[in-house]
């Protein structure tokens, strides 16, 4: 089984104004497109839409969910904010599982992984 975490990307403004609707609308079309992929291809999947903070969403997931290994799915480098912070690294660093990172790149219409550890 998968379990699938969309964290709930949202602007700092409107973070600070606890206005997230729009943040976890968009989240929840993710996961629905990843889980609905995932299942067309035989995979077992479910998932929510976590906090905003991925560090955050996966610690809430690991809590609930006892997984053997983490994927990230971030933009390509310069798109993603999650690399210009250091996710994986972090990741790496607080939660002692394998981690796979998958850069999807929308604009070119393509999927690596960068590294697996």
């Amino acid at each position: 089984m998968i379990l699938i975490v969309a964290p709930a990307l949202n602007s700092r403004v409107r973070h600070w104004l606890s206005d997230e609707d729009e943040a976890r609308r968009a989240a929840k079309a993710r996961l629905a497109r990843s889980i609905a992929r995932l299942v067309r291809d035989g995979v077992d999947a479910n998932g929510w839409v976590g906090d905003a903070d991925p560090i955050q969403a996966i610690d809430d997931a690991l809590h609930l969910f006892p997984a053997d290994r983490l994927i990230i799915a971030t933009h390509p480098e310069g798109r993603s904010n999650w690399l210009a912070r250091r996710l994986v690294g972090r990741a790496r660093g607080r939660f002692r599982l394998p981690i796979l990172h998958i850069v999807v790149d929308v604009t070119r219409r393509s999927e690596y992984v960068v590294d697996a550890a």
